[in-house]
């Protein structure tokens, strides 16, 4: 980052599991001697965005959803091949991973309301 009256800024790294090439330091911007950083480590940390999280997290529970489906015709067609327990347990996944979905999505747009509203 660069500001015109102060010239770059570097942030203090101080916890290893935050992202960054910086010698770890202490909070008085000391370097620790024994900790090196994840580039001098050769750590290459794989970075995914919040979308990626987002879609996977939507696609696990649209899986969840057809195993549900899935169980549920077979139970029709086959009783005997299936354990009502196996059902139930497989709805109470699914409805609870649409709960959850759904609480985020909501959050995010109320937290999106929020950024966007001047006042």
């Amino acid at each position: 980052m660069q500001i015109p009256e102060l010239g770059s800024l570097q942030m203090v790294r101080t916890n290893p599991a935050h992202t960054g090439t910086a010698q770890l330091s202490s909070s008085t911007g000391q370097p620790f001697a024994d900790l090196p950083s994840a580039a001098e480590n050769g750590v290459e940390r794989k970075r995914r965005s919040f979308e990626s999280y987002l879609l996977d997290a939507v696609s696990e529970m649209n899986s969840q959803q057809l195993d549900v489906d899935n169980i549920q015709k077979k139970v029709i067609t086959d009783p005997d091949s299936v354990d009502i327990h196996d059902v139930t347990t497989a709805m109470a996944k699914a409805q609870m991973s649409l709960s959850l979905a759904q609480t985020v999505i909501d959050r995010i747009i109320t937290g999106w309301g929020e950024i966007t509203t001047t006042r």
